[in-house]
This record gives C-alpha cells, sequence and structure tokens, in this order.
C-alpha cells in the first residue's frame, strides 16, 4: 500500500509582482559595498553543520533517479517532487533566471535557519543581484569560517549555470526545496518533496 504525504509548493507569481520584487532586491543587493558573486562547492553549512538537514549526500548508481529542476527568478520548476523514502535521487539544477539562486534540500526549519547566513554573504559582498564574487567569499571564508557556501544538499547558482546533487532521502520527513537567496524564499522559490513509501 502506497501512503502519500502531499505539499502544495507556492504558484509563481504575476509580472508585476516579478517586477515589483526584483527591483527592491536588486537595489539593496546593489548598495552593498563590494557585492560580489557566491560560492563553489566545498562543505559544510558555510563552516559548520547544516542543522535540520533531512537525509544525506550519496553515490549516483546505475539505478539512481535523474529529476531535472529549472531555478527561475520566483518558483521552481517543477513545483513539488515525488521520491521515495529512502530513494536515491540525482538532480540536475539549471538556474534559467537572471539572478543568482539556491537549490538546497532541508527542512522547513533549516530553511529558516540558513537565510541569515545568505544574508551576511549579501552584508560582506558575497552575492550580487545576478552573480557570486568568489574574491570576496574566500574573503569571508578566511576571516569569518564560513562564506563558501559548499554544502552537499546546496548549490548556489549564477544564471545560466548548472549543477548536481545526489541526494538519499530519509523517512517520514517534511522536506523541501529551497532558494534562500534573500527574498527569494518568500517570493515563491520553494518546493516540496512528496514522501511516499
Amino acid at each position: 500500500m502506497t501512503v502519500k504525504k502531499t505539499f502544495r509548493a507556492a504558484r509563481p507569481a504575476p509580472a508585476r509582482m516579478i517586477r515589483a520584487l526584483l527591483i527592491p532586491v536588486a537595489v539593496s543587493l546593489s548598495l552593498v559595498t563590494g557585492m560580489a558573486e557566491a560560492a563553489p562547492k566545498g562543505h559544510g553549512e558555510h563552516g559548520g553543520k547544516m542543522k535540520g538537514v533531512a537525509g544525506s549526500p550519496a553515490t549516483a548508481t546505475a539505478k539512481t533517479r535523474t529529476v531535472n529542476v529549472m531555478l527561475y527568478d520566483t518558483y521552481f520548476e517543477p513545483a513539488a517532487i515525488e521520491v521515495t523514502e529512502g530513494e536515491t535521487v540525482r538532480f540536475v539544477i539549471v538556474n534559467k533566471g537572471e539572478l543568482v539562486h539556491e537549490f538546497s534540500i532541508g527542512t522547513p526549519g533549516a530553511h529558516k535557519a540558513h537565510a541569515p547566513m545568505m544574508e551576511m554573504m549579501v552584508e560582506h559582498g558575497v552575492l550580487e543581484a545576478d552573480r557570486i564574487n568568489q574574491v570576496a567569499m574566500a574573503e569571508m571564508q578566511d576571516k569569518m569560517g564560513h562564506g563558501n557556501h559548499a554544502e552537499p544538499n546546496s548549490a548556489l547558482l549564477e544564471p545560466g549555470k548548472s549543477a548536481e546533487i545526489v541526494w538519499k532521502f530519509p523517512d517520514h520527513a517534511r522536506i523541501q526545496y529551497a532558494c534562500n537567496v534573500p527574498g527569494h524564499y518568500d517570493a515563491g522559490m520553494v518546493g516540496e518533496f512528496e514522501l511516499t513509501h
């Protein structure tokens, strides 16, 4: 018997709302001194273990299912992804938007806890609206011990860039994929994994 737990993702915002959200984000990001780009893959939630991550990194095999995920400026495609409890999935992630976006796997609480770290990346000139400043990222990492955004459950991508994450899902958890770049989660960049067993 299959039991399905379903959580629905937010619908894409109308174009007028998208423009209203993007202008303040772009302006506020551009006001931060020395703004720039975010980071490549490394390890540990900007220097520490990310709490609330549901599941674990894995290695793809011939049996691993691949799911393509597109990142647009206020939503993900698909808006929800069905996975079997304990399944390993290879995600191929492409940023189709005009802004920097993140694909991060975690519980709602993990995303909430991760948001201040993303805000710090903006404050320290790592994130610009449409690019990641690798120099500012390295400086933040050296000075503060975090800033490289190198979690195995997350990919931070400039427009047009792609990444892969291979993830093994747990049993009985509410898990989302989200963009925690300041303002993006609230604008609708969150999707739900529908766990079945």
